[in-house]
């Protein structure tokens, strides 16, 4: 699956002067413009959260310390639960809850989520500590937790997981869907198939490609190719 990124330039043009709805005076334009701004800002301030667990807390942390004020969850068990630690559960996940961020931590479940409710345009949520090169790429959706590490050029597709205190080096290309978990280690130019998964502590040696939808178990050394929908584990690393 090819991450399908926002196309922010085009939603930061200016458009007033094709206005189907007939605006043409400065004060009619500075009106609209002032009441679109509002909007924004209430959309910014508000996030769903699509998940009720205890990753989805992380989410909400994190969420709070960039600022968003009003954070819910929605997920399917409602109304058998109405909260997630500190924050409410309101209802279940429909369309009109916008804008939503996916906090479930199964890859395949999650982009199945990103399909149903159209989640492309998600924001992407980045903790405060993580360290981001100005070169990186980090697609919609994606969420950083504390003490990440993504240096140079790398590129991470949407929906992504990168756990507390995982690093991806220089020229690192991780596809859609992706979960690296805490303090795992990728070496440069490391390529993660979509929807794969490599387990805590794990690490990966520089120019590997790992395939989609494989899983690395936790604290494996993996030093050479590894197929798609491969099981793999050890030091080094080989089928499970």
């Amino acid at each position: 699956m090819v991450c399908r990124q926002p196309n922010i330039a085009s939603r930061s043009q200016d458009h007033w002067d094709d206005d189907p709805q007939g605006y043409r005076s400065r004060r009619d334009i500075g009106q609209r413009r002032s009441d679109d701004a509002k909007v924004q800002r209430l959309k910014m301030n508000s996030l769903h959260i699509l998940g009720g667990s205890g990753h989805g807390k992380v989410v909400a942390e994190i969420a709070s310390l960039l600022g968003y004020k009003q954070i819910v969850f929605v997920d399917a068990v409602w109304p058998e639960r109405t909260e997630n630690g500190r924050w409410p559960v309101v209802g279940k996940p429909t369309h009109d809850h916008q804008p939503m961020f996916c906090a479930v931590g199964r890859n395949d479940v999650r982009a199945e989520l990103f399909e149903e409710f159209d989640l492309w345009d998600s924001p992407t949520l980045v903790h405060p500590s993580a360290i981001i090169s100005p070169s990186a790429k980090i697609g919609a959706g994606s969420l950083v937790v504390a003490g990440s590490v993504i240096n140079a050029d790398a590129r991470v597709g949407c929906g992504s997981i990168l756990n507390t205190g995982c690093s991806v080096d220089h020229d690192c290309l991780l596809e859609d869907f992706v979960h690296i978990s805490p303090g795992a280690r990728l070496a440069g130019g490391v390529e993660v198939g979509a929807g794969s998964w490599i387990g805590i502590g794990a690490v990966v040696r520089e120019g590997v490609r790992i395939g989609r939808n494989v899983m690395v178990a936790a604290g494996a050394a993996v030093v050479q190719d590894v197929p798609d929908a491969a099981r793999i584990g050890g030091v080094p690393a080989k089928g499970l």
